[in-house]
């Protein structure tokens, strides 16, 4: 092959360099610039009518006539369309509840024995019969709020019913602590023509001839038993039904539970302090005033005494209930920053009520009490707590209390006054409207319980079933 010449070859090469293309970035480069440059405004645009779209929309859009589009606020109409479910919360329901007409000597028959042990005569009427007054009056207040017209029992959590087809909950309204003290007082060498075992026996056979009883083998019945002694003989006989106790003190696990059952204050016994809250008239450190000796876990008052009674600004009295105990009682509590509250024969006393009306801080020795209404009160900031094995070292307990300062004596104070309405069995707002609240939330637990036993097996257990829930039980400490 014979070679082109190097002019021919120079020639080509000039033509090569003449005509070559332009390579492919010299074109994409400023069409790529046009194309986002419109692409900018395209978005620009869209985005500006979104925007004018949404004022429009947000601002001039008339709503549906309501109290708050009448004032011109276009933030209220937009609100209220965007929530068009939303409605205020709303109370639950009265619970249903009928009151048994129990046979007379369950109830007013109860009182008039009373009388009677005490050498009284019957009234002539039931109407005249007045309930005698004690720590466990609770049975009456209960009794007498069912009692009254349903158009002034307006805001209860309970309605009662006249028909027990149409009820949720049926009240047993026997005066078991009324009864279990009926021969306390009768005189010297007179023999008893009332006997509170036979009275529970028969109570308890009532009940048990009574359809809305076998129905539901009593689940669905309210039985109060405010003293810890009070049903004693009959208590596995109506251990079903929702008991208003004052504490568990002598009732076993299988018995009553805080799952079931209810925890009642006592009613107190001393006088409500109306005054301010504050410490210049309070010149005692710590008041107690009640019995030294008591049984059982209340064995740990005689310690107590033998510990504090020589601190100089500590009141230790030894002293039964009486109408001048009461009066003493009320004088040094309503002058004291804190009152003793040390376990009795059961783990709670009538005490602890009286220091709280007091505005007198409760000091509470007591490791394993139940306290009523823990769900809307915390004790924390109303009382002290101090383990025993704590409160019995000496110059433990004076000393602490000596370390409060005066400004936390006046929150404990306050908080108390903010609360002592939950103890008042006589306040339109108080303990029973409490009580009924309480028994209110155990009707889902008692439908639970009544649908469970309908398809469980029948058989006996040697130990509490899964729906106990025991109390704290620690060991009682009698030596110092």
């Amino acid at each position: 092959m014979i070679p082109s010449s190097p002019k021919k070859m120079s020639e080509r090469s000039a033509k090569a360099r003449k005509y070559r293309p332009t390579s492919p970035s010299t074109f994409i480069l400023p069409t790529m610039a046009r194309k986002s440059s419109f692409l900018k405004q395209a978005l620009a645009a869209l985005l500006l009518l979104f925007a004018l779209y949404a004022f429009f929309s947000a601002f001039l859009t008339p709503g549906d006539p309501s109290p708050s589009s009448s004032t011109g606020d276009p933030l209220s109409v937009s609100r209220e369309s965007s929530f068009p479910d939303v409605q205020p919360p709303k109370f639950p329901p009265p619970v249903r509840t009928y009151m048994y007409d129990l046979p007379r000597k369950f109830t007013y028959g109860v009182i008039e024995h009373h009388y009677l042990a005490r050498g009284g005569h019957a009234p002539p009427s039931d109407a005249d019969l007045k309930y005698p007054g004690h720590q466990h009056m609770g049975e009456w207040y209960l009794f007498s709020d069912l009692s009254r017209p349903e158009a002034d029992r307006s805001g209860s959590p309970v309605v009662r019913v006249s028909d027990p087809e149409e009820a949720d909950l049926f009240y047993v309204p026997f005066f078991s602590s009324l009864s279990l003290i009926v021969n306390q007082g009768r005189p010297a060498g007179t023999a008893p023509t009332y006997v509170d075992e036979e009275i529970q026996e028969e109570l308890v056979t009532w009940l048990e001839g009574q359809e809305y009883w076998r129905r539901n083998s009593g689940r669905d019945h309210v039985i109060i038993a405010q003293d810890p002694n009070a049903l004693y003989r009959v208590i596995d006989r109506i251990r079903n039904a929702v008991l208003l106790v004052s504490d568990f003190g002598r009732l076993r696990p299988e018995q009553a539970s805080l799952v079931k059952d209810i925890i009642l204050p006592y009613s107190h016994r001393i006088n409500t302090y109306n005054g301010d809250v504050g410490v210049e008239k309070r010149k005692t450190l710590l008041f107690f005033m009640g019995n030294r000796f008591r049984k059982e876990g209340g064995k740990i008052r005689d310690l107590l005494f033998n510990i504090l009674e020589k601190e100089e600004d500590v009141i230790m009295k030894h002293g039964a209930q009486s109408r001048e105990s009461r009066r003493a009682a009320t004088q040094g509590m309503h002058t004291s920053k804190f009152c003793l509250n040390p376990a009795g024969d059961t783990p709670s006393a009538c005490r602890l009520f009286d220091s709280i009306v007091s505005l007198c801080v409760p000091v509470i020795i007591s490791d394993s009490i139940e306290l009523p209404f823990e769900d809307v009160i915390d004790y924390r900031k109303i009382a002290i707590f101090v383990d025993t094995a704590s409160a019995l070292k000496q110059g433990f307990l004076a000393s602490l209390l000596r370390g409060v300062a005066e400004e936390r004596v006046l929150k404990y104070q306050k908080e108390l006054n903010k609360v002592k309405r939950y103890f008042e069995y006589g306040e339109p707002n108080g303990t029973v409207h409490e009580i009924w609240r309480q028994v209110s939330q155990k009707l889902p637990l008692i439908k639970l319980m009544i649908n469970r036993d309908k398809r469980i097996v029948k058989r006996d257990l040697d130990r509490p079933g899964c729906s106990c829930l025991c109390t704290n039980k620690t060991g009682v400490i009698t030596t110092l």
